[in-house]
């Protein structure tokens, strides 16, 4: 097996929902970071980049089926570079970059662009085909922006239930106070807007339409602010509000990704090194709880402790959901290795892109802080997780 490197990362910022990027097409968005990563290898011949995989959760809409290859289209990329698109929801992204190391590590390809793109404000309605024709009776239009659709009856009604009301189980089950949930939301605005001050952003995001930052960050936002939102799933006895749960976004991101032979082809070398992966899965109704297995399994994996780890990126779709995890992995949540630069609650969550998003940021952060090794993860709703180590070679530390 070859060994598997990150090379480079970006993202659009991530857009509010009917914001600054809802006029953007996902495909377009996706093609526009593709450009933009391309743009910084001005000697790269693209005819050598051998594959691009994104992920994307949606599919049903703009994202054409396939919006890989659209999106290598778009960019302008040659006709005979390839393109697949893979969704595993939430962690679609960080899926497609799990697909790019399978074929760099297999030896099958050297230069692969992996990456995802979500528009939930163009996230079409769609109308189920009659069963049989001419019906006398009105159709029903649904969303296909977020959550369950045209479920199948033979689904269990506890494994149908909302993420949000998921999560209000999850909080029922590992008794997560209303107070601790607020203070982590807190804590994800002002070290999101921290690092945008400080420049962390500068060379991980590229402005589209006039958008250059982050559309829900909410610097101004504090435990007190927090604790005066009303609950959103269950009006009584509830705990998760808009304020301590991810927000719906628009954005896209890529994640370069190659073999050793890659760093001449690029004229550059890697930032990090690819060690090992996990995926898990659970009852569809504790999705919050599946990034703990997944990413036991990837330090297993990768023969490492989390005494080890120096940098984690941990996908915040709900702030309860995340201190289930960081409760069970014994970390505690002012921990200055969990998500450093912000987080979910703060920087958007635009679903197919949000793995391509903690891969790119955790990447960079071993450089920037000088650590060796990383771990990214992700929850995935129906009861799945997603995670990843890194290693940075480089680290002194």
């Amino acid at each position: 097996m070859q060994q598997v490197y990150i090379y480079d990362a970006l993202r659009t910022p991530f857009g509010r929902l009917g914001g600054g990027l809802a006029g953007v097409r996902p495909d377009d968005m996706a093609a526009t970071v593709i450009t933009k990563l391309v743009e910084r290898y001005p000697n790269l011949d693209t005819a050598k980049i051998d594959d691009v995989v994104f992920g994307n959760a949606n599919g049903a809409g703009e994202e054409n089926r396939n919006v890989a290859r659209m999106a290598a289209l778009l960019a302008g990329l040659p006709t005979s570079t390839p393109g697949v698109t893979v969704n595993r929801l939430c962690g679609s992204s960080l899926d497609a970059a799990f697909h790019g190391s399978y074929s760099i590590g297999a030896g099958d390809n050297n230069l692969v662009i992996t990456g995802g793109t979500e528009s939930m404000s163009r996230a079409p309605y769609v109308v189920p085909k009659p069963e049989r024709a001419y019906p006398a009776g009105n159709s029903q239009m649904v969303s296909t922006t977020l959550g369950w659709r045209l479920i199948n009856p033979d689904m269990p009604k506890e494994w149908t239930v909302s993420l949000g009301e998921a999560t209000e189980q999850l909080v029922d089950k590992y008794e997560v106070s209303r107070d601790r949930q607020d203070q982590y939301a807190a804590l994800s605005h002002q070290r999101a807007n921290a690092a945008w001050e400080a420049g962390q952003y500068d060379n991980l995001v590229v402005s589209v339409d006039d958008v250059a930052r982050d559309e829900t960050i909410r610097p101004e936002s504090t435990v007190d602010t927090l604790s005066n939102l009303r609950t959103v799933f269950r009006k009584e006895n509830g705990t998760v509000t808009a304020g301590n749960a991810s927000s719906m976004n628009d954005g896209a991101g890529v994640v370069l990704m190659g073999s050793e032979q890659a760093a001449a082809t690029l004229g550059a070398d890697p930032l990090v090194r690819v060690v090992s992966r996990g995926v898990a899965a659970n009852e569809p109704q504790y999705f919050g709880e599946a990034p703990v297995p997944a990413a036991n399994l990837a330090l297993e994996r990768a023969g490492i402790t989390w005494d080890q780890v120096g940098a984690i990126e941990l996908n915040e779709a709900f702030a309860a959901q995340v201190l289930v995890n960081l409760d069970s992995w014994g970390i505690d949540l002012e921990d200055e290795r969990v998500n450093a630069w912000g987080g979910a609650i703060a920087l958007g969550h635009p679903l197919g892109a949000s793995g391509s998003r903690v891969l790119g940021t955790l990447s960079r952060r071993l450089k920037a802080e000088n650590r060796r090794w990383g771990l990214a993860a992700l929850c995935v709703g129906v009861g799945q997780g997603v995670a990843v180590v890194v290693e940075n070679e480089d680290a002194t530390e």
